[in-house]
């Protein structure tokens, strides 16, 4: 029985993964200062939890131990909020907690997943971005780049652990994953959580700025498949769909999914933001090689996707609060 270790295990991506590994059958540690979703579908008594924090390198190695396989490597501060209001430990947390989970991973020998994220093309004018495309940035005196830069250094020491080290790792990089626990926060959950409360959803700017959604379960099967292939080593790979969707439309359809009549208020970012808040007009990946190497691409439509979301967001309340 392979035996796993999750970073950001009771995270929103990372409590979808936990559940597919105790369905297969895989010993799984969370390794997550916040406590289990409500909704967790294996019985949380399924996992070892380890409530502590990434940049504890102590606390890291004692689970990292010579018995584990592989380490999925998803705990992160994420989120426009975290970046504006909190670089610091957006900082912190993606840059040596990433660190520390490198060296225990290469001391004991066990496999490494870590996870990245679009953001790190920056505004690069020219999508859809292969992963070896230009990162675009802002000053640095802007903390809206500072999600976008320490998720690359990150990848930096990751690529630097593989060819330095052997450390056998792979890098997945997700566009716009979107699905049930996101925290409301962002595009999709954010207007869900509006509209099945009965307050109208918010649309920034003209709402033109486009996204490839990519639904959770998608995003999990293309972690499951770089971690157990041999060719993702030493690879990153742009997990997303290839489908192009403005605001307005996500927004629209979220709103015909509930069957609600409400409309969208419109919001200046900059207003709302402050002036020195970047938006990226297109986010748009090249997923061939995810394709090419891992057999893998995104399946769930974006109206399916929604429905999903929007029927979970009903069936939990704990949420909608």
């Amino acid at each position: 029985m392979a035996t796993a270790v999750v970073t950001g295990g009771f995270g929103f991506i990372g409590s979808h993964l936990v559940e597919r590994l105790v369905a297969a059958g895989v010993d799984v540690t969370v390794y997550d200062p916040a406590p289990p979703p409500p909704d967790l579908a294996c019985d949380p008594s399924a996992v070892r939890h380890v409530a502590a924090d990434v940049r504890d390198e102590r606390a890291l190695g004692l689970v990292i131990t010579p018995e584990v396989d592989v380490v999925y490597h998803l705990c992160a501060l994420v989120g426009v909020d975290q970046y504006l209001h909190d670089p610091l430990d957006v900082i912190d947390v993606n840059v040596l907690g990433t660190r520390n989970v490198l060296r225990a991973a290469h001391e004991v020998g066990a496999k490494l997943l870590v996870a990245s994220t679009s953001e790190v093309y920056g505004r690069n004018p020219d999508p859809p971005w292969t992963e070896d495309s230009q990162r675009v940035l802002g000053s640095t005196a802007a903390d809206r780049w500072s999600y976008s830069s320490s998720k690359a250094v990150a990848e930096h020491l990751t690529f630097a652990y593989a060819r330095q080290h052997g450390l056998r790792a792979a890098i997945v990089r997700y566009f716009n994953v979107y699905g049930p626990r996101q925290r409301p926060a962002y595009v999709v959950s954010k207007t869900v959580h509006h509209v099945l409360n009965g307050v109208a959803p918010l649309l920034y700017d003209s709402g033109e700025q486009t996204r490839c959604f990519t639904y959770v379960d998608d995003a999990v099967e293309a972690t499951l498949l770089a971690a157990a292939s041999p060719e993702a080593e030493g690879e990153c790979f742009n997990i997303g769909s290839d489908r192009e969707t403005t605001m307005a439309e996500a927004v629209r359809t979220v709103i015909e999914v509930a069957g609600s009549t409400t409309r969208p208020r419109m919001i200046d970012t900059a207003a709302v933001l402050g002036a020195g808040y970047e938006d990226i007009p297109r986010r748009v990946p090249d997923v061939a090689k995810a394709w090419r190497v891992l057999g893998w691409r995104s399946r769930t439509s974006l109206r399916d996707g929604l429905e999903r979301t929007v029927e979970w967001a009903k069936a939990n309340p704990w949420w909608l609060a």
